[in-house]
């Protein structure tokens, strides 16, 4: 801030002359470049005239030339004349000294906070530079008026409207007086002349590079725009006296600094920066307030949501200690009964202390597993009772409509001398205020606890394990547990005996029956109601139906035009066959014909068919375009519902029950869906989307029992999740062990490539991509 008369600013420069001459030329005495301007930053860098050291520069100083040609910018009388005073305060400085500044050009002057100016060597003061280089070394342009600066500073620079390198040699030949011109050397009277050309730029803002063009042209003729002339008559009288064409009658700067133009009252400098000063210290207390009320909001709401979590919890706290207290009292003399029983069938008796730290440690068991997970198991209780809730509201109103209409109704029965009252719908609120989440997510959380690890309980070697071609694409159980099927890309249909298997502790286990088919096998499944019947699919689109018992084949159905992936026989219509094929379409067959009975044509591959247990008026299946559809065969033009929420590729469905589906995709996902919300036509809502496994490109397989649902991964891994949570229950690795030197190595390309339960046990057949086949079992 500029402070002191230029007197006072002259003996400043007086006491600090000592080493000065030797930044002057000979002759003329004129400043090459700014290097007097240099000396002065060194010993001045706190004088009164607002200069600063170029290494001090404060990020958000800005060049006086960009300043002057944002587009935003309006006069303000008061901040140019600020500006313009401080520039002649510079050059008179100079002046005193005898010294002609040369360069007094807005591209050698910046602009810091509060309009303070100083006289600075930049990119700008030289003729030469890129754009780039002007650009990146000059300042964003500043803001119009005090109050708009920091606002308008990060805008000047994307609304620049004139080239950078082209305004400062046109700047060049502005500034240059007419004597300069004529071949003269530059005088004081030159800067006089170029200071007048400055407070027509600071009072007469363009708007066009054209316009600025040609208004300065104007200017070398002294012809002012009628704007200027209107507006502000004393500044434009003021300047036509400093632009005068001979140099003697232009002031000198003792004569300019003693005119009535700049010795004009004004307002007080030090008061208005003070009030904006004020002004701004209002607004940042302002803009504080509202951070902080913002804050204040959002912790209220927290609170509110913790306080209401922190009541549901203590409720249902309640409900469980109630039935814990009642299954206490019913319980206790038959758990009395049995642990006599236990410590009379052991021979000795058993202290209570000894009870005690067996059920601590299979407490403290479970606590860990339930440490580790606490987080998922958290957020999947209260997705649970949120979505309870939410569902309970939804009865509320269901029951207030139908006593409104029993209401309506009482009354014009009153009439009538017989009446049957309607029975009121079960009333979902009171279920659960009584515990009725209880039972399901206890139910799950127990089976999630239930098991501890995968366990190997037999390992198949077969006979061929040398063959390249092992590839396990599918393995089925038959509808009793007691033979399983593999088949892949070596063209064969292997059934196994899976007692004998288990039993037998041989160390290479042989099929008891073997199908061979022509082209590599993608898919079986076997019939439900006829044990010996399976059917296959395979990659050249035919679909073949095999009497295991007779190792013959019975039916063979080749409409599909290209590779069938996937099929499945309906449970409860075991004549009826569902196939999806690359060629876009689901076909359904009658093994008994050995025909189609009907296709449903979609625009991409399906990968997986299957239907529900209990219907074969129903099918699910999965497609390359990432969506799952599920149809009613009665009607196959349009699905039933599309359910919408993988990401690539589906490559798998399985219904865990009526109303309940779960699809597995290349998208490192499986997804549980409910059918019953499924309405609309369109389900974007899954009830969980399972993770951990890591599937990207491969089919890994997919099987579903008694809610659990198993898994392959492409990290050699067999994953089994439960149902009701979204993380694995358990988990197994498969070992790699290099046939030749029978020892475990480290193989990256193998992967899961089938998985089957046994039936609804816990009893599961996993094989991977080198023909790799254990039957494991949760323990």
């Amino acid at each position: 801030m500029m402070k002191g008369s230029s007197e006072s600013n002259s003996r400043g420069l007086n006491n600090n002359t000592s080493g000065v001459s030797e930044f002057f030329t000979d002759g003329s005495k004129s400043l090459s470049h700014i290097d007097y301007v240099r000396s002065l930053l060194g010993s001045h860098k706190d004088d009164n005239l607002g200069l600063v050291d170029v290494r001090a520069l404060e990020c958000e100083d800005v060049s006086l030339r960009q300043w002057l040609d944002n587009q935003d910018r309006s006069v303000d009388a008061f901040e140019c004349f600020h500006v313009f005073r401080q520039i002649v305060e510079i050059v008179n400085a100079a002046h005193s000294q005898g010294i002609v500044v040369h360069n007094v050009r807005p591209s050698c002057f910046v602009m810091s906070s509060f309009n303070h100016v100083s006289f600075i060597e930049s990119a700008s003061c030289s003729d030469s530079g890129s754009d780039e280089e002007i650009t990146t070394k000059s300042r964003e342009v500043g803001s119009s008026s005090l109050s708009e600066r920091r606002s308008n500073r990060s805008e000047g620079a994307e609304k620049q409207p004139f080239p950078m390198k082209q305004i400062l040699a046109m700047e060049m030949s502005w500034y240059t007086s007419p004597e300069e011109d004529n071949g003269s050397p530059s005088t004081c009277a030159s800067d006089v002349y170029r200071l007048g050309v400055l407070l027509f730029e600071l009072f007469c803002p363009v708007s066009s590079r054209e316009e600025k063009s040609r208004t300065m042209s104007s200017l070398r003729h002294r012809v002012l725009p009628p704007q200027i002339l209107l507006n502000c008559p004393k500044e434009a009288s003021f300047c036509l006296w400093l632009l005068h064409p001979e140099p003697s009658y232009r002031p000198s700067m003792s004569e300019l600094l003693q005119s009535e133009f700049i010795n004009e009252p004004r307002e007080n400098l030090e008061e208005r920066e003070a009030a904006m000063e004020l002004k701004d210290g209002i607004e940042e207390q302002e803009l504080l307030l509202e951070f902080l009320f913002l804050i204040q909001q959002r912790k209220q709401e927290a609170t509110d949501k913790l306080r209401e979590t922190i009541s549901l919890l203590s409720s249902d706290i309640d409900q469980v200690v109630k039935r814990q207290l009642v299954l206490q009292q019913k319980g206790s003399d038959i758990r009395s009964f049995l642990a006599s029983r236990k410590r009379i069938r052991q021979g000795f008796e058993t202290t209570a202390a000894e009870e005690e730290n067996d059920t601590l440690e299979s407490t403290l068991l479970e606590s860990s597993r339930l440490m580790r997970n606490l987080k998922k198991l958290e957020s999947v209780y209260f997705a649970t009772r949120y979505r309870q809730i939410k569902a309970a509201a939804a009865a509320e109103k269901t029951m207030a409509r139908y006593y409104s209409t029993l209401s309506s109704s009482g009354r014009s029965s009153e009439r009538s001398s017989v009446s049957s009252p309607a029975q009121p719908p079960k009333d979902p609120i009171n279920e659960s205020r009584q515990g009725g989440w209880i039972d399901p997510f206890l139910e799950g959380l127990c089976k999630y606890l239930s098991f501890s690890k995968l366990q190997v309980k037999a390992d198949l070697k077969q006979g061929d394990l040398l063959n390249s071609s092992n590839l396990v694409c599918a393995i089925g159980f038959d509808r009793d547990g007691e033979f399983f099927a593999t088949a892949g890309v070596n063209k064969k249909i292997k059934i196994f005996e899976c007692e004998s298997i288990i039993k037998d502790g041989r160390d290479i286990h042989y099929p008891v029956v073997e199908l061979v088919s022509r082209s590599k096998l993608s898919g079986i499944c076997w019939n439900s109601y006829i044990k010996s019947q399976i059917a296959s699919s395979n990659f050249e689109g035919v679909v073949q139906v095999w009497d295991v018992a007779r190792s013959q084949l019975v039916t063979e159905m080749n409409e599909h035009e290209k590779r069938v992936w996937s099929i499945d026989i309906s449970s409860a219509d075991p004549t009826l066959l569902a196939s999806g094929s690359d060629d876009g379409s689901v076909k359904l067959w009658s093994i008994n014909q050995g025909v189609s009975i009907g296709t449903i044509k979609t625009k991409a591959n399906i990968c997986c068919v299957q239907f529900p247990s209990d219907s074969g008026r129903s099918l699910a299946f999965g497609s390359a375009d990432h969506k799952v559809y599920y149809y009613d065969l009665r009607n196959p033009k349009l699905p039933l519902c599309t359910m919408v929420g993988h990401n690539k590729t589906v490559s798998y469905v399985r219904f865990l029950d009526s109303s309940t589906l779960v699809s597995s995709s290349t998208d490192n996902t499986l997804k549980l869906w409910d059918l019953s919300m499924s309405n609309s036509g369109v389900n974007e809502t899954p009830l969980h989307s399972f993770m951990g496994h890591t599937n990207v490109k491969n089919f890994v397989g997919l099987s579903v029992s008694d809610g659990y649902i198993a898994t392959g991964s492409e990290t050699n891994e067999v994953f089994v999740y439960h149902k009701a949570f979204p993380m694995p229950v358990l988990s197994y690795k498969f070992k790699t062990i290099d046939p030749v030197s029978d020892l475990e190595v480290d193989d990256a390309s193998q992967f899961i490539s089938s998985v089957c339960w046994r039936g609804q046990s816990s009893t599961l057949v996993a094989a991977n991509s080198t023909g790799n086949i254990k039957i494991l079992e949760m323990v």
